[in-house]
């Protein structure tokens, strides 16, 4: 199943789901990453400064990891294609109206959004509403 294209489809059907579990984002090394547990990452993305990772505030702090805020996760339950355009647009600019940041990581399934968890609750109801005004 490749997924959802027709962007109209994919507002009104986001279901956006907010996660309780909070998230942090740290740099690691080569050598840093084989002593993480990759049932503790959520999100791995390789740069040139070095590794990202998306993990749990706890796990972070259980490793001595060191980290950048803490986030909560919004998945959007719709399964959308890799080749849709113009969803990601849509949500960031939504949010963006509401001056949240979005910080977004599309798997094969699902486009996950982590806010800020100071203001994860405005995000999922401006996420709601965008879906809402969009369905027939």
């Amino acid at each position: 199943m490749s997924g959802e294209t027709n962007l109209a489809v994919l507002l009104a059907s986001m279901e956006p789901v907010l996660s309780a579990e909070l998230y942090v984002y740290a740099v690691v090394s080569e050598p840093q990453l084989t002593d993480l547990t990759l049932d503790n990452i959520f999100g791995l993305f390789r740069e040139q400064e070095g590794i990202t990772v998306i993990t749990s505030l706890a796990y972070a702090q259980e490793s001595g990891l060191s980290y950048q805020g803490d986030y909560r996760c919004i998945t959007l339950n719709v399964h959308s294609s890799l080749e849709a355009v113009g969803l990601t647009a849509a949500f960031a600019t939504a949010l963006g109206e509401d001056n949240i940041s979005a910080n977004v990581v599309a798997g094969y399934y699902h486009d996950h959004i982590f806010v800020q968890n100071s203001c994860a609750e405005k995000a999922l109801r401006c996420l709601q509403k965008l879906s809402k005004k969009h369905q027939a």
